[in-house]
């Protein structure tokens, strides 16, 4: 969802993918390197800021973007972690120019796809978390994944520029583990097999299948094998509809 918010705010002439930490937030005290990190770094998880911090954790200190930020840097754009924090310091960039981040989605995003004022966890400052904590219906997901599936268009709407969309599993970051955690893009996973996906903890999917174009929403409560939940619902998908067969929408 960050990735989202972030395509639409550089349509919108926001930010950019370029755009420095200290550019967004000035009063902020940085480690070494780090007024060289940027926002592309922050969805890729490639800050190079070791600080691994997930959204169910508590946060104990007085501003958690500080937290993550006055820490050095280990070549930005070159080393991935996966964290939190690092979607959430994307958010707090880009609330720093609109304000509330789900609320300027509303109108955006939210309202078109008929996702009435979500949830989504906050801070102790009040700042959505951004990559995790966000609570949606299967069905609401659902339209997340049409929007993926059909580059950014929502029945007459272009919601997110298309270019954008391709850009978010266009290229990859290596992640450094076995499969299904190998390639990271802008928010996304690479996998099962030739598809894309959001992925969410405890079996919260939504798998995008280019080749077929289809996507398969999963919500779900496995804490062991979920990442299995993901590799049978493209096994069924592929099972279903054969590449070569006429394609409809799925």
């Amino acid at each position: 969802m960050c990735a989202l918010a972030v395509g639409i705010a550089i349509i919108e002439g926001i930010l950019s993918l370029d755009t420095r930490v200290p550019e967004m937030l000035p009063r902020l005290d940085l480690g070494t390197g780090v007024e060289a990190v940027t926002v592309r770094h922050l969805l890729t998880m490639s800050s190079g800021i070791d600080f691994a911090w997930f959204g169910d954790e508590p946060v104990p200190w007085p501003d958690l973007a500080q937290e993550m930020l006055r820490r050095p840097t280990r070549l930005a754009g070159r080393t991935f972690q996966y964290s939190d924090a690092s979607t959430y310091v994307a958010m707090r960039m880009l609330g720093a120019a609109v304000g509330d981040v789900q609320e300027w989605l509303r109108p955006r995003l939210f309202d078109p796809l008929g996702i009435d004022r979500p949830q989504w966890h906050r801070c102790p400052l009040g700042w959505i978390v951004g990559g995790s904590g966000l609570k949606l219906r299967t069905e609401e997901l659902a339209r997340i994944g049409q929007v993926l599936r059909d580059r950014g268009r929502w029945a007459s709407q272009q919601l997110v520029d298309a270019a954008w969309i391709d850009h978010m599993h266009g290229s990859w970051v290596t992640a450094g583990g076995g499969p299904p955690f190998e390639r990271y893009g802008l928010g996304v996973w690479e996998g099962p097999g030739e598809s894309w996906r959001l992925d969410g903890r405890y079996g919260q999917y939504v798998i995008i299948d280019d080749t077929r174009n289809a996507t398969v929403t999963i919500t779900a409560h496995e804490e062991v094998r979920d990442h299995r939940l993901a590799e049978l619902a493209v096994a069924a998908l592929a099972a279903a509809r054969p590449l070569g067969s006429p394609s409809t929408r799925t």
